[in-house]
């Protein structure tokens, strides 16, 4: 069964070829994804690596969690599954407007 790790403190360098190769000394890598902020399209300092093999990936949480991979100490753990968060609240920022009636005010 495959095993999703995520891995944090990730350089801004780092790319998916370069997180895929670190992992794949310790077993087969299914997928490899550093996450990228969408406005900058800079890494965001994490990513996410899922191996096939739950004894690799193990081993690979044990090698890397703390290891130096380009130039910066990783942080490995089994990722989380996500949990299902509350919608967004819709603020009103009353541009310039009057609230309760949508008016201009001079």
């Amino acid at each position: 069964m495959a095993k999703k790790l995520y891995v944090g403190n990730l350089s801004y360098s780092t790319t998916n070829e370069s997180l895929n190769t670190a992992f794949a000394q310790y077993g087969v890598v299914e997928s490899a994804s550093v996450l990228q902020d969408k406005m900058t399209g800079r890494s965001r300092g994490f990513g996410f690596v899922t191996m096939t093999n739950d004894d690799e990936a193990m081993k690979a949480i044990e090698a890397l969690n703390g290891a130096e991979v380009d130039g910066r100490k990783l942080t490995v753990n089994e990722a989380r599954p996500m949990t299902e968060r509350p919608p967004m609240q819709r603020r009103d920022f009353n541009r310039g407007g009057d609230r309760d009636n949508n008016r201009m005010s001079y």
